[in-house]
């Protein structure tokens, strides 16, 4: 999801990043705040006044997005749940967990921890905005202590809708979870209920958008879109995480796959396995002992002409923890560091030995597969020949 991130800061230990996206939206809010909303509220002040209000106000509403994802984060951490990092973007905030709460009411003291936060921080700013008032502060800083608090109550009540993947979807999904001990149907009946309040809001927006209001009109269609999207999302991956939970990695990889002898000279690996194999990369072994890997990248950084006399192993990288996996771990473990660290196969190894390659390919199939049919989760699908073995002589 978010491609171009900026590192902020690290709170309580968590990393906070903020997505390329956050700041497009940020500009916007300060520059309806500097032109329009403290113009109305405070007339007869000076262009640059307004301004740093906007600016201050866009930076207190950065720091209210983390102070209530932190709240979620302390509260995953306490039930073990490991949180990645926090990432800021357009639409608002996110914990990316590592993991899924493992009890019902896990998730939903981690759900209600967002929206309590935010409704605790608004109490708390609108009774710094009313002190200020009292004691005939500045009232530039009584404006923008009450926009935070304004914002922040509508953080918290918008949060608690009970429609997924909102705080308030998830606790009715934790709820569901109890009484009826069924993770998949609540998490089908939650996101049903996100689905029809994503529309709701995508109605309502392009009403508005024809009574004239294109810009609110406008951002309640992309929140509409985007609680549609992600609702459906997050089903899939319930879903997922269900029909895959049992699976280990030797059921899917691809056994004795293609393996490049470290001796063998590049020009002769791009002929008889890249152009035949079509693999951007290859382990490389000697006698089923995993040397390390080696790719097009890496032969592309070499010169034309020494493709005859160099061989695979001096172009070839080591192989790190990040490219391996045991075949004994469990596949959803191996969709993680997949997707952690952007890697399209895992070369299976067991006592140093190259005996197998996992590749997302292989996952997708195994997915679509078990969700479509409703295999038994312990029994590995059949599937085609896989691409990563050698293909039988004619």
């Amino acid at each position: 999801m978010f491609s171009h991130r900026i590192k902020l800061f690290s709170l309580f230990g968590f990393q906070v990043w903020i997505d390329a996206s956050w700041l497009l939206i940020g500009a916007l809010i300060a520059w309806t705040l500097a032109v329009a909303v403290f113009p109305n509220s405070l007339p007869g002040l000076a262009a640059p006044t307004y301004w740093w209000m906007a600016v201050l106000a866009t930076i207190g509403l950065l720091f209210s997005i983390v102070f209530h994802e932190t709240a979620h984060s302390l509260v995953a951490r306490r039930y073990g749940i490991e949180i990645k990092g926090i990432t800021l973007f357009i639409f608002g905030g996110v914990a990316q967990m590592a993991g899924e709460p493992g009890s019902a009411r896990a998730e939903f003291l981690m759900a209600a921890a967002g929206p309590l936060s935010s409704l605790f921080l608004s109490g708390t700013l609108f009774a710094l905005s009313a002190i200020n008032d009292g004691h005939s502060g500045p009232p530039t800083i009584g404006a923008v202590l009450w926009y935070l608090g304004s914002l922040n109550l509508m953080l918290g009540l918008f949060n608690l809708v009970p429609a997924f993947p909102l705080d308030g979807g998830r606790m009715l999904r934790a709820a569901l979870w109890a009484w009826q001990q069924n993770i998949g149907r609540a998490t089908r009946i939650a996101a049903a209920a996100g689905n029809g309040f994503g529309i709701f809001l995508i109605v309502l927006g392009t009403l508005q958008v024809l009574r004239g209001n294109f810009i609110g009109g406008m951002w309640q269609f992309l929140i509409g879109m985007f609680l549609r999207t992600a609702a459906n999302a997050e089903y899939q991956q319930t879903m997922a995480q269900r029909v895959l939970a049992d699976v280990s990695v030797a059921q899917v990889m691809t056994p004795d796959p293609i393996a490049i002898p470290p001796e063998l000279p590049v020009s002769e690996f791009i002929e008889a396995y890249v152009y035949r194999y079509h693999h951007r990369e290859f382990p490389v072994a000697r006698d089923g002992v995993l040397l390390g890997r080696v790719g097009t990248k890496q032969v592309a950084a070499l010169d034309r002409s020494l493709w005859l006399r160099t061989g695979v192993s001096d172009v070839a990288l080591a192989c790190t923890p990040e490219d391996t996996i045991a075949p004994t771990a469990g596949i959803l473990d191996a969709i993680r560091q997949m997707s952690t660290n952007k890697r399209s196969h895992l070369f299976v190894i067991h006592d140093g030995r190259l005996i197998g390659v996992l590749s997302q390919r292989d996952l997708m199939e195994l997915l679509s597969i078990k969700l479509e049919l409703s295999l038994d989760r312990n029994r590995p699908a059949s599937r085609r020949r896989p691409s990563w073995t050698k293909a039988e002589p004619s």
